[in-house]
This record gives structure tokens, sequence and C-alpha cells, in this order.
């Protein structure tokens, strides 16, 4: 590995944006261009032990980053004694729900074009060998607050590169439970099928507002998702969605992956194929146009909000038990303390970075150089299987743990 370096820092940090529960994400501009990004920080105690994290999350975005439209990009990374800073696209559209939400109306066609577009940007991903394991609305934003604004596939902090020659299925359990498929919880080994059943989950809720395999327990949730134990109701909201919408998402929630579509197969089903939008007809119309989907959208939302935000404030305390270092109970204590030593610190040109460099000695960084250099992170074993905490979702710019 090449010897790390020191260089004058060629970024200014500033207001934070988010946080997670193991790093901040700061607004950051580039000193010499002026343009705008996203900084996700990461405490380097937090990382102890975990550091093939983010060298897996390096390492996956620099396969797909700047190759598609809809896929948030990784610019730069380095490092000063106390941090690691990853740096992404500034996206500050918000997140795919609340955007619907803000709309004066929705539509099923504008559902299916929000799918068509997200599923197009995973069969790049799947193309380029990498599987992502945890697409959710959350992760799913716009670039920027205009009505035209690419929507942007982010979080690749738990995906994997499908290296066929090393091994042919994973077998860790991860993931967001709700969006998670059966053969994940089962630990039969999994693959790029995962992300369709996702897809499925997420077309679901973007039809009704909520998902399919809701439970008051994670118990009962994952014994619906393993016996795909799930209902087209009630009945009320669903008399507004199409028979090809709801073939769909049977089509993508089919519980053995070997029988689930591909993204390209699934981007050829009906739905999203045919030239001619499908939807059930408001009677109320005179010209017999679709039915508008928001209002129930938002009022299953909002019904099921202060209970999902409970749930995951849950899991988030779940997960820190799960997987805090040793000894745990000191490593969950230190865990607020470490994320806000991370959003303290503020770099500029002031500052020293180190990075790793090329053998040339070259250390020169602009934005997208990022396939040049590799982080000095120490080197650690593979991961084991074990759940882990998604720490790779913070280029977000609206952060939290609900």
């Amino acid at each position: 590995m090449p010897a790390a370096q020191t260089v004058p820092c060629q970024y200014r940090t500033g207001k934070t944006l988010g946080s997670g529960t193991y790093a901040v994400v700061k607004e950051a501009v580039h000193i010499k261009t002026g343009k705008y990004y996203a900084c996700k920080v990461i405490n380097k105690k937090l990382m102890e032990g975990r550091e093939h994290m983010v060298r897996n999350e390096i390492a996956v975005l620099k396969k797909v980053s700047s190759g598609h439209r809809n896929i948030v990009t990784l610019h730069d990374y380095f490092e000063t004694a106390h941090n690691l800073y990853l740096v992404f696209d500034l996206c500050t559209g918000g997140e795919l729900f609340d955007r619907i939400c803000a709309k004066g109306n929705y539509y099923e066609a504008d559902a299916a074009e929000l799918v068509r577009t997200i599923i197009k940007a995973v069969l790049y991903i799947h193309g380029c060998g990498i599987v992502h394991r945890d697409l959710k609305p959350e992760n799913l934003l716009f670039r920027s607050p205009a009505e035209d604004a690419d929507i942007m596939i982010a979080d690749f902090g738990l995906s994997r590169v499908m290296d066929d020659e090393k091994f042919k299925q994973l077998t860790e359990i991860c993931g967001t439970p709700g969006y998670m498929a059966p053969e994940i919880f089962r630990k039969s080994g999994h693959g790029k099928p995962v992300d369709i059943w996702a897809m499925g989950v997420i077309t679901y809720f973007l039809l009704c507002g909520y998902t399919p395999f809701d439970r008051d327990t994670q118990q009962e949730e994952m014994e619906a998702i393993i016996a795909g134990d799930y209902k087209f109701e009630p009945k009320e909201y669903w008399a507004n969605v199409s028979e090809v919408a709801r073939d769909f998402v049977r089509t993508l929630l089919t519980v053995d992956p070997t029988k689930r579509p591909t993204a390209q197969q699934a981007l050829e089903h009906p739905w999203l194929a045919s030239s001619e939008p499908h939807f059930v007809a408001d009677p109320t119309s005179p010209t017999g146009g679709p039915k508008d989907l928001l209002p129930n959208i938002k009022e299953s939302f909002n019904a099921r909000k202060t209970f999902r935000k409970a749930v995951l404030s849950m899991m988030a305390m779940n997960r820190l038990s799960h997987h805090a270092l040793s000894p745990r109970s000191q490593f969950a204590l230190n865990v607020d303390e470490y994320r806000k030593a991370a959003e303290d610190e503020n770099v500029d040109e002031e500052h020293n970075l180190v990075y790793g460099h090329p053998s040339d000695g070259s250390h020169s960084r602009t934005p997208s150089s990022v396939g040049t250099p590799t982080s000095p992170l120490p080197p650690t074993s593979p991961a084991k299987d074990h759940l882990e905490p998604p720490t790779g979702a913070l280029e977000r710019t609206k952060l939290s743990d609900d």
C-alpha cells in the first residue's frame, strides 16, 4: 500500500445537514471551484473494527459513480487525524415520499414513471456486478427542488460487489426489515434478486402509502415476509389502482428468488413497458381521467408515521446493542460523544489531510478524482456474517434514525 501523505485541504465544511447513528453529514464547498457537496463525516473511533465497511462502500461507489444520472456520485474522500470524509453529490430536493406528499396531485402514471426510472438505475447497478441491499424510499433522493430534478439512488453502505469468481451468494442478514427479501431472513444465500423484491415493496408503498408487510412486531413482519403474506387492502385504497399495477407488484414479490424477474424483465412488464398509462378512471372526471391517489396515500402515511418513528427508533437502539464493539457498554456510551466530535470538526485550507497516493507520488486532488488514490485505512479481514449497521446512507441531505 502506498505511504500516506499529508496535503492541504481542498474543502471548507459548513453547516450540519443531518446525522445518523454513526456519522454526520455536513455541507462542504470545494475551495477552488466553489461547488457545494455533501460530506459524510465518520469518527475513526466509531469505525475501529469496521474499516471493511468503509472500504466496501468506497469500492462499490468507485464502480458506479458518474456512470448513471440517477445514482449518487462519490467525488472524493480523505482523512484528518480524527475523521474520515466522503464527498458526495449535494442532493437538495428531499426524499421521495416527502416530495410526493408536497405535490398537488399524484397519479398511478407518476408512480410508474418513478419506478421505471429507479429500476433502470438498478439495472445499471446490477450490470456493474453490484447488489444494493438497502433500497427503500428514504434512500431515493431528488437532486434539486426543481420539478424535473433527477431522482437519485443513495446509500451504498450495505452494497456488495458480486464477484462470481469468489462467491455466488451472500449470507449475512442486513438491510431494513420491511424491505428485506425472504431469502435474507432464511440465510439461504442472496444476491441481486433482493433488490427486485425491495422494488416490489417500494412500488406497493408508492401506490398506497404503507408497506405490504406492516405488522405489530418485527417477528410478525419477518414471518409475513418469509411467507409472502400480504394483501391489497384496505379495498377502498386499492380500488383506485389498476390490476396491471397490482400484477407488477405480485411479480416482483415472488417469494422464490429464482422465479423473481430480473431488472430487465421488470422493465418489460406491461405496467412499465406499455406506451399507454394504466389507471382507474375517476368517475367524477368529465374526461374519464385517472383517479388521484394522493389523498389516500397521505391519509395512510400520516396514520402510520408516529408508529414508524417509534419502531425505527427502537431498531436503531437494537442495532447499536447488537453491533457495539467490545466492551459493548462502553462503546454505546461513547457513540454520541464520538459523533459529536466528528460534527464539531471543521476543515478548510489551513488543515492538512491524509491521503494514500498513487505510486507516482502525485497528490493533486480534485472532485471526481476518486478513482486514483486509495484511502490509507488500516487493512482488515473480510466481513463475517452479521447484521451490519447501515452507515452508508449518510450522503443524504436529510438524515435521521427515524
